[in-house]
């Protein structure tokens, strides 16, 4: 969760201080990139190649081990073929550094990594055909899948019992409904809350068990021109939410986060069904919460949006995208019901599975 003055605000002067004396690169082009609650800075050596600098806010910097696993698991996906960055290490053979810097709000330790730079443009951009949504739910269940076969002595780490983004977790939002402060949202969001745990709860033991990405969105998956009028998948970025978790969340995550960016959201869920199927067919207790579950994160991140804008007024531009276009889809969602849009999704499943 985030916390005020957690998030990194290193200066240019110190960035390249930092990538000199770890990494012993001279900084010619320095520019900052996007982020949520961490810092990340592009960085163009003089001495050749591209890369990111991954500086993690001051609480999740507290549990190195956690890093060194998702780490791990960058590295992991990489070696099985999949698009992800990974860390380089620094003079010292580290791939990681604990970093005590004054960024403005007194001196505090920052988790520092160099990450390999990946080009493309982010889904965000680009059109979602329904041939990119097919791709996107592939690639989200064989990810998964690959992270499961994953080994490292401190996998535990992963379980993250409070992490309140993770879909196990959604009655950690209830402390900040208030914030609404009597938008007619906070109906929707109690509505769903309530449906979570009545319907969706009794369930999760039918759950096939996996490791979560757990932010599978429209800025952490980066796409390249496929050369026939269409793009590929070309990046994964971000694993700073990966935690111990089920397969349906990861679809749900999916399908909520590439629905903010369609102009016809419930016409996204057919093809990334169609896509995670085609690896990973749902058995019927998944299927039936899949509604539910894409509900709930857009509450996660409507309410964490909220609050998180609360904490960073600055980065309210950043922090708010995903939410702006949001609120509107959940309200369509729940207006539909249950029933009218399971429909539509596997039945649209269905008949794009039947064109392959």
């Amino acid at each position: 969760m985030s916390v005020k003055h957690a998030k990194p605000n290193f200066s240019q002067s110190q960035v390249a201080e930092t990538v000199k004396r770890l990494f012993g690169l001279t900084a010619s082009g320095i520019s900052s990139l996007p982020s949520y609650d961490d810092q990340n800075v592009f960085i163009d050596p003089i001495e050749g190649g591209k890369y990111v600098l991954k500086i993690m806010n001051s609480e999740d910097s507290k549990n190195p081990a956690l890093i060194e696993v998702q780490t791990h698991a960058m590295s992991f996906l990489h070696q099985n073929g999949l698009p992800a960055q990974t860390a380089l290490p620094n003079i010292s053979g580290q791939l990681m550094s604990l970093e005590e810097i004054d960024c403005g709000y007194g001196s505090q330790k920052y988790l520092v990594r160099l990450l390999t730079y990946l080009p493309g443009t982010t889904i965000s951009k680009v059109p979602l055909t329904p041939q990119l949504l097919y791709e996107t739910g592939k690639m989200a269940a064989t990810m998964d899948t690959i992270l499961q076969e994953m080994v490292h002595p401190h996998l535990a780490v992963l379980e993250r019992e409070n992490l309140i983004w993770s879909l196990s977790n959604l009655p950690l939002l209830e402390p900040y409904i208030h914030l609404f402060d009597g938008n007619p949202l906070e109906k929707v969001v109690k509505s769903v809350l309530y449906q979570y745990k009545i319907s969706v709860t009794p369930k999760r033991c039918n759950f096939r068990k996996c490791l979560n990405h757990g932010d599978f969105n429209d800025l952490n998956v980066l796409v390249h021109p496929d050369g026939r009028d269409g793009h590929r998948i070309s990046g994964i970025l971000d694993f700073g939410d990966m935690h111990s978790g089920y397969y349906i969340h990861e679809l749900a995550i999916t399908i909520m986060y590439m629905m903010t960016e369609h102009p016809k959201p419930i016409e996204v869920g057919g093809p990334v069904i169609a896509g995670w199927e085609s690896l990973l067919p749902l058995n019927e207790a998944e299927k039936d919460c899949l509604y539910v579950l894409v509900l709930s994160r857009f509450c996660q991140s409507i309410v964490l949006a909220h609050y998180s804008v609360s904490l960073h007024p600055e980065n309210e531009e950043y922090l708010m995208i995903t939410s702006k276009n949001g609120v509107h889809t959940l309200s369509q969602l729940w207006e539909l019901g249950k029933e009218q849009v399971e429909k539509l999704w596997f039945q649209t499943a269905a008949q794009f599975s039947d064109k392959k």
